[in-house]
């Protein structure tokens, strides 16, 4: 069911919600009554509120949303839109705190476990905002399937390389995993595998990566919330080696942060 503010939608909501994709949202998994990385979402939605509206979305008002959507399951797939049908494209100052969406559905299966990767040429605007405006991502993995690939992984110009259609990517040389400096979204999966490393005894560091440094990289690997770790095999004519102890060690290092009760 899809919530409003707490209530079901109304065909005014729906109406809207069908007709213009401005806003922004965030989806997880929820297990009794609690997810993983959880308090990163909830900042990154009050962000994203500012950032689209002017004004902050309350956590206590999104908390309270979340366990309204979730009611009595055992676990969902949760997700939650920010967006104001007093926005539109004819008139789009609207300033204010927006309406909340919330849905709660069963958890979708990891994306893949290895994946070809097209390159494209992209850089989405806004990328620090997760929108809920998808044709870009979209269009790109269709693209990229129509070419006899997996997914997109998208660079600038210069061939820096940032992220994927939904998801982070990032590499390993011996014990380092190196991660894209460029804009892009701040996965929250990326960061808890960050925050996990040391625990399976792995490094890190952020830094530009060109397509021209994938020679000297060992593996590589994507993530996002319903995949924490999948290997890449492939990126464009690059083939790499995947082990697939890596994956289990960074699904550990995921797996190494609790979750947090909504």
């Amino acid at each position: 069911m899809i919530l409003i503010d707490g209530e079901p939608a109304s065909a005014d909501d729906l109406t809207y919600l069908a007709t213009v994709n401005y806003g922004a949202y965030t989806s997880f998994r929820v297990e009794a009554g609690a997810a993983r990385g959880l308090g990163r979402h909830l900042a990154r939605l009050r962000l994203s509120s500012i950032a689209l509206f002017d004004e902050p979305v309350d956590e206590g008002r999104l908390r309270e949303l979340m366990r309204i959507a979730v009611s009595d399951r055992d676990a969902c797939w949760l997700r939650i839109s920010l967006f104001s049908p007093d926005i539109g494209a004819r008139k789009p100052s609207w300033r204010g705190v927006p309406k909340i969406m919330t849905s709660a559905s069963p958890s979708p299966p990891p994306l893949a476990t290895w994946v070809n990767l097209d390159v494209q040429t992209h850089v989405r605007r806004l990328p620090e905002i997760k929108s809920v405006g998808l044709h870009d991502l979209i269009h790109a993995r269709r693209m990229a399937q129509d070419a006899g690939f997996d997914d997109a992984l998208f660079v600038d110009g210069a061939g820096l390389i940032s992220e994927g259609s939904l998801w982070n990517i990032g590499f390993v040389k011996g014990d380092r995993v190196i991660w894209p400096q460029a804009p892009m979204l701040a996965g929250v999966t990326q960061a808890l595998i960050e925050q996990g490393l040391a625990s399976v005894g792995l490094r890190s560091e952020t830094r530009p990566v060109h397509l021209s440094d994938l020679a000297d990289l060992d593996q590589a690997f994507i993530c996002n919330s319903a995949t924490p770790a999948c290997a890449v095999k492939s990126i464009g004519d690059h083939a790499f080696n995947s082990d697939p102890a890596l994956i289990e060690r960074l699904e550990a290092a995921w797996a190494s942060n609790p979750p947090e009760a909504i």
